[in-house]
């Protein structure tokens, strides 16, 4: 097991919960992405079945020494827990759309989708995308849009939808990782510069309930309290606590309907928590009062 001193705070798992996503620039040293760069040359790593224990997964491939980094092992178990499992692997090589000069091919961008069609549980899966050398925005990189990943669609539903109000493309510096919820939007750009791009994406699958997994020593039942709500002179905008995390909008969001997504959050929020009585904002005590 990770030390817990370098689990997820509760205000980065609040944003995991809010924005479906937690990037770290540069994590991976400059030594280990120059061994996977030299390692993937000769091909991907070997994959392991679906299901086998990640800590049995890439045991002669310097991915061993990465996930292993305890910033990395440290996230990876508070989302998925220790003992989680690797599901599969997609090793991205997305060479410079410029080679398809001439071939009458029409080269486009990958839809916009969700890798689970239909996933309904509350439980959810990790992707991890690992990005081991410097993405300009030349490069094109991973197209992604915060907030999606509870809103629960069919992958070709959103296929539809090529460019979405706040999406963000991945131009990042080299060892740059990016832990996704497995329900969160997102796409390969075109690659226009005159190199080939390299991303490796790996699932994992937990293997224990959700709960309290990240490092708690900083949640406090003040966190919790109930707030002045729709009063502009009154509350936190900076981002600072657990409420105005997972009250959030997003450039995407419509009006009323985005709403919804404050719902879904404080839900997914109570799992985590343990504690189906927290609510953001009064978002789902409202809806749910039912007096007798």
């Amino acid at each position: 097991m990770a030390d817990r001193r370098h689990h997820l705070t509760t205000l980065e798992m609040a944003g995991f919960v809010s924005r479906g996503l937690l990037r770290y620039d540069g994590l991976v040293p400059a030594a280990l992405n120059e061994r996977f760069l030299a390692e993937v040359e000769n091909g991907p790593p070997a994959a392991s079945p679906a299901g086998t224990p990640l800590a049995e997964c890439y045991r002669d491939s310097v991915m061993s020494e990465i996930l292993t980094l305890p910033r990395v092992a440290g996230a990876i178990e508070s989302l998925v827990g220790p003992g989680c499992r690797f599901d599969h692997q997609g090793v991205h090589f997305n060479p410079p759309a410029s080679i398809f000069a001439g071939s009458g091919l029409r080269v486009v961008a990958q839809h916009t989708h969700q890798d689970s069609t239909i996933d309904t549980r509350r439980a959810f899966d990790i992707q991890l995308f690992y990005f081991p050398h410097e993405i300009t925005p030349e490069m094109g990189g991973t197209r992604y849009v915060p907030g999606t990943h509870l809103r629960i669609v069919s992958e070709m539903a959103c296929a539809r939808y090529q460019n979405i109000r706040g999406q963000q493309k991945v131009v990042c510096p080299a060892g740059t990782l990016l832990f996704a919820h497995h329900g969160l939007w997102h796409g390969g750009e075109l690659n226009h510069s005159d190199r080939t791009r390299i991303m490796l994406k790996i699932r994992l699958n937990p293997t224990v309930r959700q709960t309290r997994l990240w490092n708690t020593d900083d949640l406090t039942p003040e966190m919790a309290e109930p707030r002045v709500i729709f009063d502009a002179t009154s509350g936190r905008t900076d981002m600072e606590d657990v409420q105005s995390v997972l009250c959030e909008p997003q450039p995407w969001f419509e009006w009323d309907t985005g709403r919804l997504e404050y719902l879904n959050r404080i839900a997914l929020w109570r799992h985590l928590l343990g504690d189906d009585t927290f609510d953001a904002h009064h978002w789902r005590t409202r809806v749910e009062n039912e007096p007798a």
